[in-house]
């Protein structure tokens, strides 16, 4: 504890304790509990692309898909529900099943659980199009298996995916007021490889994306 402001205290750590210490520490009860928290925390992604027929993985050969739009957040899928959701062009083909502190998604194997708050739409009349819808919470264990899941069942040549993210105002990092700022405002961050004209300015520095949009 520090005795006064600004006092530099050293906080104890456990960085050097090497592995076999901390196996020798682990007991065969604790190997089992982690084995079933992480068992749990594993994330399923049921599809049904092909006759109807639900399946918990992809077919041999990655499906086409020509541009993928993610929307990521209660702001951003509400967004899509409202603009490009809101019609009979759409259909879906996938949900994701996922466990973690904030998201509870039911056990059941149907395509569309009614707790489930990740969907994948597809376009009917260019199937080559689709669309996630994720309002859940993806836990940062479970984000790169998400991407590996998702991206693993599509292919990557002349794939354009955009994700569609939202932050508080607060959040913003810039020189000027934000109280002088319009809100709701659009900033765009982009890749070397897209070539597009961006629809909006891009983020200034130094502010960043987190979570699952910047994985």
């Amino acid at each position: 504890m520090a005795t006064f402001f600004g006092e530099v205290v050293v906080a104890p750590s456990r960085a050097g304790v090497d592995d076999e210490e901390e196996a020798r520490e682990e007991t065969p009860e604790d190997r089992e509990i982690r084995r079933e928290l992480e068992k749990k925390r594993e994330i399923d992604i049921l599809w049904t692309l092909k006759s109807g027929a639900t399946t918990e993985s992809c077919a041999d050969e990655p499906f086409v898909c020509s541009k993928f739009i993610v929307a990521i957040g209660r702001n951003a899928a509400a967004f899509l529900s409202s603009f490009i959701l809101d019609s009979v062009c759409w259909e879906v083909v996938g949900v994701v099943k996922l466990w973690n502190e904030w998201c509870r998604t039911s056990s059941t194997t149907n395509v569309l659980p009614t707790d489930s708050f990740c969907l994948f739409y597809r376009l009917i009349s260019d199937p080559t199009v689709l669309l996630c819808q994720c309002s859940c919470y993806v836990a940062e264990d479970q984000q790169f298996q998400w991407l590996e899941k998702v991206f693993g069942c599509m292919q990557k040549e002349g794939l354009q995916v955009t994700i569609l993210s939202t932050c508080p105002v607060a959040d913003y990092k810039t020189q000027e007021s934000t109280l002088t700022l319009p809100s709701p405002f659009l900033k765009a961050l982009k890749t070397k490889e897209f070539k597009e004209q961006v629809c909006c300015p891009l983020l200034e520095q130094p502010n960043i994306v987190r979570d699952l949009p910047a994985a």
